[in-house]
């Protein structure tokens, strides 16, 4: 479901945002800027909000900055396509991204006495970078990895529903990072599993 949700969130988006990207690219102003900006709002969102506790407005900084990474694809098609700079620069950032929001709610739950919930965190942050680097790592040895159940997107989608359940029940959270753990490690062994079926066959 999260994966459908993704897709067509991410089809209706581009419709609204392709005009938007296109008036950037005309005013001049370069995808890798927006990339960076938006990666700068997520650490503003995390670093100085997340950490106090301050959930739902780390929330809405996190939400609106991640959809630069909407804004910068639209750039890239306003411009017949994107740089390789400019992929390999989306790609880090994303990976700064991810490591604040995991990284920010590990240390709050951290401080609230929730240590259980510190640590499905923690394991989300680092399962989820396994996950990317599984499929950076295959594509660089010449093949596909495009694989699993929960894709950047599905946990982006997971831990914003888990935050915004934590509103009304504390404990909404804890339970959004522990299945957020368990899918990706679940996509972890999918992606192996993907690429041995390849390099074996």
């Amino acid at each position: 479901m999260a994966k459908l949700l993704s897709v067509f969130g991410r089809a209706g988006a581009a419709r609204v945002l392709d005009p938007v990207g296109a008036a950037l690219v005309r005013a001049g102003v370069s995808p890798n800027t927006v990339t960076v900006a938006g990666t700068a709002g997520v650490l503003i969102g995390c670093l100085g909000f997340v950490t106090r506790g301050h959930i739902l407005t780390g929330l809405i900084i996190v939400t609106l900055s991640c959809l630069t990474d909407l804004v910068d694809g639209a750039m890239a098609r306003a411009k017949g396509g994107g740089s390789t700079f400019g992929a390999f620069l989306d790609s880090t950032m994303d990976r700064v991204a991810d490591g604040a929001i995991f990284g920010s709610l590990a240390f709050w739950l951290g401080t609230q006495d929730r240590p259980w919930a510190a640590g499905a965190a923690l394991l989300a942050l680092v399962l989820g970078q396994v996950v990317s680097y599984a499929k950076a790592r295959a594509e660089g040895l010449g093949m596909t990895c495009n694989v699993g159940v929960a894709e950047r997107p599905e946990r982006l989608i997971l831990i914003g529903i888990g935050g915004l359940g934590s509103m009304a029940w504390p404990w909404f959270m804890d339970g959004a990072l522990w299945l957020l753990a368990v899918l990706s490690l679940i996509t972890v062994w999918q992606r192996m599993a993907h690429v041995y079926r390849q390099a074996t066959r």
